[in-house]
Order: C-alpha cells, then structure tokens, then sequence
C-alpha cells in the first residue's frame, strides 16, 4: 500500500497577506504545493489529502486539486473552528484556528495508510521525499509508533522580512530526536539568529547549525489515536491561558510523546535547499531558487502535462 501526502493549508496566511497556499510561483502558473505533490508522487506517495478550510475548497479544487487528480489520488478535509470536544465554549472573537494537531485530525478514518505531513507553502526538495518513502515502506503499520521527521538547518530557513516560527531539535548520539521546542519568533540577526518569548519580553541567542523541525513529519496511523489524547488535554488546560492565540502544535505534542516514551522520532535530513513564502516579500527569492532548478533539469516547464 503506497503512502499518503497529507498538506496542512488551513493556515489564515495572516503575515503573507493573503492565501498564500495559491499564489504562484512561474510563468506556468504553478504554486509551491505543485512541486511539493510532484516530488512526492515521483517518490511513490500514492494519494495526497488537503486539509484546508470548506470556504476554500473551491479555489483549491481550480488551482490545484484538478489537475493532481489526473495523476495521483485526491482528498479534500476541512478543518473548522466549531469542531471542538462536546461541553467546550469557543471564545468570543477566536477566529484563529486551533492549531496543526487539530488540522491533522480532520484526517482521522480518511487516512489508513502511512502518512506524511507537510506545509502548503513550504518547499523541501526532491530527496526529503524519497527520504520519507523509504522511511515509512520500511515496517509494518499496525502498532508503529516510530515516526520520523527531516530536519533542516536554522540558517537555510530565516527570512530578511521579520520573524519565523521554528521547532528547535535535539539528537541523540544514534539520530532519534529527543528534544524538540516550538519557537514562534525567530529573528535573523547580524550574530546569527535569536527568538523571542513574549511572557519575558526577553530575547535569546540560538544557533544558526541548530536542526528545526519544518513540519516534514512521517508518521503511522498510530498518531490519530495519541493526538486526541493531546486534544482533550489542550482544550480542557491550555485554552483558558490564551483564549485567542493558544495552538496545538505537532511538535510540541511530538516532544511530549517523546517525553512519555510513547514514541521514537527518527531525525532525517535532506541535502536539498529549503526554502518558502512567509511573507510576500520572500516571494521573489521563490522564483529565482524554481527558475534555477529548471535550468538545472530538475523540473519540467510544466509539470501536470
């Protein structure tokens, strides 16, 4: 059974100005996530599910959905604000969603197979894909808790536009994650990089050779049932503290599978460049790095053709 490509492009794409997950990138009209689906169809991913929100279904299905479905299987979850556990009130004026654990298990009972999970708007190069392929064709899925996730290093994934969110990795001696923290406000800096925590007010300097985490997660059909657990935890304890803001994170829940010895996280790595569209300005960056990989043959001019 081939694995499945799971998209998360729900995201409000606030600091991008607008629907990012469908801008385009070449004069083919293609976006990041085209290339995305394309690498991973050419790994052997055998059907790719979207998760978005239901009042884009439309766009998507016009500007991407279509013309994947000619090649590869295609789903489509909606992932929903009001989809909360029953007895919780949603706070007046939330509007953000609930973070990626909660768009991921919009895919419960659609996805049986080994998954990965990726961002719409963030581009991981050729070989992260068949990386993930062979992680998860490896061993069986029934009772697999072993996950994996390709890390990438900090310095190839800032922007000059403003701050970035970013797991920060810790290996062990054999290449299984043992620590990794969501930091929302990463800054680029003239010393290297450095984030932010809010609560203090307070930045701290960080290396740019750390590993973090760009949401490129392999991962069993194991993971559904541990990240309800994670769910009823986050809106039971943490809404309260932050009403408006507060997410449920896939690498935040991960370091607390980890923490527990629930599961073992396998720390990859690819030799391609990351790059993706934070902002609008990071837009033309995109462009040129598509262009050169064109030059170079990596891709076809058109790609569904």
């Amino acid at each position: 059974m081939k694995p499945t490509l799971v998209i998360l492009a729900a995201g409000m794409g606030s600091r991008y100005g607008g629907l990012k997950q469908i801008d385009p990138i070449d004069e083919q009209g293609h976006k990041i996530i085209d290339f995305s689906i394309y690498d991973a169809k050419q790994a052997g991913f055998g059907k790719v599910v979207f998760i978005i929100k239901k009042e884009h279904l439309q766009d998507f299905k016009e500007c991407i959905g279509d013309a994947v479905s000619r090649h590869m299987e295609v789903e489509y979850v909606f992932q929903d604000l009001q989809d909360v556990p029953e007895g919780f009130t949603i706070p007046a004026d939330r509007v953000k969603p609930w973070g990626t654990v909660h768009a991921l298990q919009c895919c419960k009972g659609v996805v049986d197979t080994p998954f990965a999970v990726i961002n719409a708007d963030d581009y991981y190069g050729k070989s992260a894909y068949k990386t993930l392929y062979d992680f998860l064709m490896a061993k069986p899925a029934e009772n697999n808790h072993d996950y994996a996730m390709v890390g990438y290093l900090l310095k190839n994934t800032l922007t000059d536009q403003g701050s970035v969110a970013r797991g920060l990795c810790v290996a062990d001696e054999n290449g299984f994650l043992q620590d990794i923290v969501e930091r929302t406000k990463i800054f680029k800096t003239k010393e290297g990089a450095s984030y932010y925590i809010e609560e203090e007010d307070k930045y701290y300097p960080v290396s740019v050779e750390t590993l973090v985490s760009m949401n490129m997660w392999a991962f069993y059909p194991t993971v559904f049932e541990e990240f309800d657990k994670a769910l009823q935890d986050f809106f039971a304890n943490k809404v309260e503290k932050n009403p408006m803001k507060a997410e449920c994170l896939i690498p935040t829940e991960v370091d607390t599978l980890l923490k527990k010895k629930v599961a073992t996280v396998q720390l990859l790595s690819s030799k391609d460049k990351w790059f993706g569209v934070t902002y609008k300005e990071d837009k033309p960056i995109v462009e040129a790095s598509i262009k050169a990989l064109k030059d170079q043959g990596v891709y076809p001019e058109k790609l569904w053709e």
